[in-house]
């Protein structure tokens, strides 16, 4: 399903159609740029920003790990990150060692790194869409929840149970009535659970404002600590991540946009899948550029929690190699580089995002 979607050229940029139900101050301005040689002392950074009325963010892009693959350089890209006080983003499909090692990171040093999990084998990534939505989320629950693994704590680790669900369920009010149900059978166990998994460039703006889908974000931003909405996030091509931007990355700010409309706080956001095609990505300095850029977008979205790119597991071509070579350069950038954003919620622009891409201030080579 990793298949470029029809581009909606007959939608305009900024997101109105639904008229302004909340008016929404002016947009915010984009996050400052800025980089050092490590070590950095980031304590002293954000003190630093405070003082100016800015809050300090990271890159939030990290990586998407599964059983076997070529990960060669992970986890000590991770210890190091952990070492100098950088949040990382690890997202593992069965691997639950992988989440494992960087979750025993984290109960040491207190570094708020985003985690997420999901079962992609055995067991089903989408609900019954012919039960009851209630039924369906109580059954899709209780499977889920059975095979968690034990060793993995469910108050660090995100959980995600679905992939690339069937945006059609939404029109009728199912989809919006199964994730609430969801919601509350997660909370009521103490898991921090991520709903949907949509597909790359799903689903439609106009779906954010069905009702249901609506009472579930208004639920989703009173637990932004518990429940989250997970997208995927591709280009679908490797000449660049700007593609069709804001209808591929970036789509998150039509959900946002929503939102804002509607008087609903904007949820947490996991991209559980991120990235250029299904089996290629670009070469590595033009990867890191893209890269730079995405980074900048999310660092204005304190909503956004992090990105993980695809793919250093098994399958997919040779994915995982080529993967392989952004491990040693990303630590490198996530170390140098960080962002300093305007704090408060402001109208949705992307095009503030969209005639400039920042380059990454040196230059990363295969390693």
């Amino acid at each position: 399903q990793k298949s470029a979607p029809v581009p909606p050229l007959y939608m305009p940029l900024v997101f109105k159609s639904l008229g302004d139900v909340v008016p929404m101050p002016p947009p915010l301005p984009p996050p400052i740029i800025k980089s050092g040689t490590p070590p950095l002392n980031f304590d002293q950074i954000q003190t630093d920003a405070q003082k100016e009325g800015l809050r300090l963010a990271y890159n939030k892009i990290g990586f998407h790990v599964g059983m076997g693959g070529n990960a060669t350089g992970l986890f000590e890209m991770l210890t190091a990150l952990d070492a100098a006080g950088v949040p990382f983003v690890l997202k593992s499909a069965d691997n639950a060692g992988a989440i494992y090692f960087a979750q025993e990171l984290m109960k040491q040093s207190g570094v708020p790194h985003v985690l997420i999990y999901r079962r992609a084998t055995g067991i089903s990534s989408v609900p019954d869409y012919n039960l009851s939505p209630a039924e369906a989320a109580w059954q899709h629950w209780e499977a889920h929840k059975a095979i968690f693994p034990p060793e993995l704590d469910k108050n660090l680790v995100w959980l995600e149970t679905m992939n690339e669900v069937d945006k059609g369920q939404i029109d009728s009010g199912w989809m919006g009535k199964f994730a609430q149900e969801m919601a509350k059978l997660t909370l009521a166990d103490g898991y921090k659970w991520a709903a949907f998994g949509w597909s790359g460039g799903e689903p439609e703006p106009i779906q954010w404002a069905q009702a249901d889908m609506r009472d579930f974000l208004r639920l989703a931003g009173q637990y932004p600590d518990r429940l989250a909405v997970a997208v995927h996030e591709y280009s679908f091509v490797t000449d660049s991540i700007t593609r069709w931007y804001p209808w591929l990355v970036g789509r998150f700010q039509l959900m946002f946009d929503v939102c804002d409309q509607y008087g609903i706080q904007r949820p947490s956001v996991l991209i559980t899948e991120w990235g250029w095609a299904e089996s290629n990505i670009p070469a590595v300095d033009q990867a890191m550029a893209d890269i730079a850029w995405a980074a900048w977008l999310y660092a204005a979205y304190p909503q956004v929690k992090g990105a993980a790119i695809w793919y250093l597991g098994p399958g997919f071509g040779d994915i995982d190699n080529q993967t392989q070579r952004l491990i040693a350069p990303l630590g490198e950038y996530s170390r140098s580089h960080y962002f300093l954003y305007t704090p408060g919620v402001g109208q949705i622009d992307p095009g503030l995002f969209y005639a400039v891409t920042p380059r990454p201030s040196v230059t990363f080579s295969p390693q």
